[in-house]
């Protein structure tokens, strides 16, 4: 089973994530609204089961609250995934959302990496500041483990533009943790660390 059950507190949040790789319930709640839609959508897109519970200080901000789950989802999934044998390691995808249309890239390769290439016309979609999207996939490939490219090729509304983002990189992580027919550890290494 490719499950894994992680949890982090701090003085700034509380933060419970159980993941399965092959699909399962998806149950997302960190009290700010758009994050929760852009989680689901990230879960059902890509295939998980996706249970998040967080309280978090958003008397602040939102910031906390959506990097460290980024930090804690990014746990999850290197947990989840093992040695990261077995697997097609790498994956692609464009999202195109109505106007908007954005590419993600990433490679299972124990190396954490990001490119975040996008700019957001408003600043604030709900509670959800933009800005904070970059630093989600941040925290996120960091403590997975996954490099990981993002990059928004157009668009003139937010709520669209980091939709896709989380779309398109679900997608390329779909394809990425796929299982092989071989077992094989995808690297001329013999593994991925």
């Amino acid at each position: 089973m490719r499950t894994a059950l992680q949890s982090r507190k701090t003085k700034e949040t509380d933060i419970t994530i159980s993941l399965n790789l092959d699909g399962g319930n998806v149950n997302i709640n960190t009290g700010i609204g758009f994050f929760d839609h852009m989680l689901t959508a990230f879960a059902v897109h890509g295939g998980f089961g996706l249970e998040v519970n967080v309280q978090g200080d958003l008397y602040v901000d939102c910031h906390h609250t959506i990097e460290d789950t980024g930090i804690v989802l990014g746990k999850a999934f290197h947990e989840a995934l093992g040695d990261k044998g077995g697997i097609e390691r790498y994956g692609s995808f464009y999202i195109p959302m109505d106007e908007s249309l954005t590419f993600a890239s990433v490679d299972v390769s124990g190396r954490p990496f990001l490119v975040f290439r996008a700019e957001y016309p408003q600043a604030v979609v709900g509670q959800y500041d933009a800005c904070m999207t970059e630093e989600f996939f941040r925290a996120f490939a960091f403590h997975s483990g996954i490099t990981l490219h993002i990059r928004n090729e157009y668009g003139t509304n937010s709520h669209h533009i980091i939709e896709a983002i989380y779309k398109a990189v679900a997608h390329a992580l779909k394809i990425a943790v796929s299982q092989t027919t071989d077992g094989k550890t995808l690297s001329t290494k013999g593994s991925l660390d």
